[in-house]
């Protein structure tokens, strides 16, 4: 059963509310991190990316992570960052294009994560993993939120969006993007009783993003623990819960450097001898996010939309074993036997040629890309339903990277969780 706890949070003084906030640590680079701090110069990303401060030295050097910790501290200090004076929880409210996303942000359990009460459905990648274990240790904070998913077993949402009505936000910020981003505090006891009670019948929470910040908290438990420096705070770390069927899910889409040495023709052609079906879209809104397929049957298909030399292209073909979870995912096919089979990129992590972008893009920005000549071609896929993904989570499966873009993107910095 899922068990959620209260914290008092560090959070941004109300003066500052729009200046703090950021974008998460690992959605942009060094140079976009100083752009963005030469803009906001209280920018959470000083703390968060504290390396784009510091270039002379390497991003694993004990000097970024203490960096990252002086300049928490001195934000708290100087009042720029506050601690609420009670444990509670927060709502978080997130208005995008006219869609509002309503979560809950308490605090949950290392041990939850470790005995697969909170679930994923990705690997991690040790170097990640490693750099966020040693921010966490440093700041003694967790600083970014981990996105859970939980199955409502009737209630628990409109309870949550209850509590905000006619309410002015604790925290509010608009990020570059025009989404709105706010925080309301809860400290009712009773009100806090009772949704500890209610998340107690629900049986597991999902990571839908921020596998690298869960296990990097679970990784620092376990360090502080053998190390006699374990805190109750430490052993739980910081997530926002959102109900499965509350959130939006795109696709990934893919683009790649070159056909492989196939022209566009021959490539074409090892497509139709694989059994793949391959047909001009036609006429195509891409101010949009997703392409209707034009392939609809009674049976599942996979379902994919290349973009190649200004032509959009339907990819389709029968789903072999839909009983295969991982396996018959679009995402996974198009891996083994498109872009390994047929054009050599074999390791979708690290290959040069593989460039990825959040399905939240409209179209026309593949095709740009495209049309600019930076790539030879554009993957668009059709979203993975959040059902598949948390059956996946249950069954132990491991989807490919960059199966799924979750909304809404959380910022980092509007609360905080102190492990100390």
């Amino acid at each position: 059963m899922v068990q959620i706890y209260r914290f008092a949070a560090v959070r941004p003084g109300q003066q500052y509310s729009e200046e703090i906030p950021s974008v998460p640590y690992d959605v942009v680079t060094a140079e976009e991190v100083r752009e963005c701090i030469e803009k906001k110069p209280l920018s959470f990303l000083r703390i968060i990316r504290s390396d784009a401060e510091l270039p002379e030295l390497a991003p694993d050097d004990d000097r970024v992570y203490r960096r990252a910790k002086e300049i928490f501290d001195g934000m708290l200090a100087d009042g720029r960052m506050q601690r609420d004076p009670e444990p509670g929880m927060y709502v978080y409210r997130a208005v995008q294009n006219g869609e509002e996303f309503i979560g809950l942000i308490c605090s949950v359990a290392t041990e939850d994560y470790e005995k697969r009460r909170i679930r994923r459905h990705e690997l991690t990648r040790y170097d990640k993993e490693e750099d966020r274990t040693r921010h966490i240790d440093a700041v003694s904070a967790n600083t970014g939120l981990v996105f859970l998913l939980y199955r409502d077993p009737g209630g628990i949402f409109s309870i949550i969006r209850s509590l905000i009505d006619g309410k002015a936000p604790d925290g509010s910020t608009t990020n570059d993007s025009g989404v709105l981003h706010q925080v309301y505090r809860v400290t009712d006891e009773d009100v806090l009783s009772r949704l500890e009670d209610l998340f107690s019948s629900v049986p597991a929470t999902y990571i839908a993003d921020g596998h690298h910040r869960a296990k990097s908290a679970v990784n620092v438990a376990e360090r502080r623990k053998n190390e006699g420096r374990l805190t109750e705070e430490a052993g739980r770390f910081m997530a926002v819960l959102f109900a499965h069927d509350r959130v939006r899910i795109h696709g990934y889409s893919r683009l790649v450097a070159d056909l492989g040495g196939y022209t566009l023709p021959g490539l074409i052609g090892a497509l139709l001898r694989a059994g793949w079906s391959v047909r001009p879209y036609g006429e195509l809104e891409t101010s949009g996010y997703h392409i209707p397929p034009l392939a609809i049957t009674d049976v599942p298909m996979h379902i994919m939309h290349f973009y190649m030399e200004e032509t959009w292209y339907e990819v389709s073909r029968a789903v072999a074993d839909p009983a295969d979870l991982v396996g018959s995912l679009d995402v996974s096919v198009l891996q083994k036997e498109i872009l390994g089979g047929m054009l050599g990129i074999t390791d979708p992590r690290e290959d040069a040629r593989l460039h990825y972008m959040g399905g939240a893009k409209p179209l026309s920005e593949l095709e740009r890309l495209v049309d600019s000549g930076e790539y030879a071609l554009a993957v668009a896929m059709q979203p993975v339903a959040v059902e598949t993904v948390l059956t996946i989570a249950d069954n132990d499966g491991v989807m490919p990277p960059k199966s799924t873009w979750f909304e809404p993107k959380l910022l980092s910095g509007l609360v905080v969780h102190t492990i100390d």
